[in-house]
């Protein structure tokens, strides 16, 4: 066993060391970045400065497309929410023809919270043109790119959150987190209002920003064993407690009660949950999701977003961990043809 052990160790080092030049960050799946040895040298956290002054960088060379209230709102906070993104008179009309959208939906429950996902493919847009229309925006697409860092096409699904539906545990998504060690893009377009006590967004404002606190934070959970931190948090989703904020200078989380109508963009290396709820509830917004190598110093290149690629990539991903299911898993299980709400829990 020990043999086969070191066999494996030996042709999957190549593998590892590449990784490090990537956005690779579980601490269990590679014992490179999980190793104390080195992370006591430092390599953790000159990973997460170099990935934060490369973003920074590019940044810049993308700011001046930006609408200058939603760069200042996020440089501040980590986050922007804009109110009545999509002309009122436009809204209903697009919201009622997503909820009544019949598609191919896959769900992954999470302790007592389901989440659905309807990909936002070809025959969805082809179904709902005012959908193609608004992600196609210039503004939201210069917004989304400079909360990337890279000039890109998110993943785009339409999304649904049920809570408290019987199951085992909590809610993970409900701890205070960061995605991972480097920025990326999250972004909600609320179809319902939320209430502040109905599985809200919350964030730490200015919680995306590498301070020397920071930083030092890093460090020292870099020292931990993999195998002494929580599941989450080793596979490089760093969950975070008032104490460790407070070390960090930062604020506790808000909690954002958001209209319907609202789009909410957040750079996820800023801590984030997905707040409790008081009582079942079902949440329903387009999803939108992009992260990247952050060490790729240009802005652009991507070939898979590229328009009639962009829009398969969803179906191609869930095909292909599918068909690897045994090898890297497949949380996302396909329920059939459904309505992105009002049929959960049905399958």
């Amino acid at each position: 066993m020990i043999v086969l052990k070191s066999v494996k160790s030996f042709l999957m080092f190549p593998i590892w060391m590449v990784q490090l030049g990537t956005g690779a960050k579980s601490f269990l799946d590679n014992p490179l970045l999980g190793s104390r040895r080195l992370n006591r040298l430092g390599l953790h956290r000159v990973r997460v400065q170099l990935a934060g002054s490369l973003c920074a960088w590019r940044r810049r060379r993308l700011a001046r497309r930006v609408r200058p209230e939603w760069r200042e709102a996020f440089d501040h906070d980590g986050f922007v929410a804009i109110s009545d993104f999509v002309a009122p008179e436009t809204f209903a009309a697009l919201r009622e023809a997503i909820l009544d959208y019949h598609g191919p939906a896959r769900e992954m429950r999470q302790g007592d919270a389901i989440t659905r996902r309807l990909a936002i493919d070809p025959a969805m847009l082809e179904a709902i043109p005012e959908l193609r229309r608004q992600l196609e925006r210039a503004d939201l697409k210069a917004l989304f790119a400079y909360v990337a860092g890279f000039r890109i096409t998110p993943l785009h699904y339409i999304q649904t959150i049920v809570t408290h539906d019987p199951g085992e545990g909590a809610d993970p998504q409900e701890a205070l987190h960061a995605d991972a060690f480097h920025s990326s893009l999250k972004a909600w377009l609320f179809l319902n209002p939320v209430a502040h006590d109905e599985a809200p967004f919350t964030y730490v404002r200015g919680s995306h920003r590498l301070t020397p606190e920071r930083l030092d934070w890093e460090y020292r959970r870099s020292l931990v064993g993999p195998q002494q931190m929580d599941r989450l948090s080793g596979r490089g989703s760093p969950r975070v407690n008032s104490a460790e904020l407070a070390e960090m200078g930062l604020s506790e989380p808000e909690v954002f009660a958001i209209p319907g109508n609202t789009l909410v963009v957040a750079d996820t290396l800023g801590f984030h949950a997905r707040g409790t709820s008081v009582r079942a509830v079902e949440r329903v917004e387009i999803w939108s999701y992009a992260r990247r190598n952050p060490f790729l110093p240009w802005l652009g290149g991507d070939l898979l977003s590229v328009r009639g690629v962009a829009e398969r990539r969803v179906g191609w991903l869930w095909a292909l961990r599918d068909r690897f299911a045994g090898t890297i898993g497949q949380p996302w299980q396909s329920v059939g043809i459904r309505k992105a709400a009002g049929e959960l829990g049905d399958s």
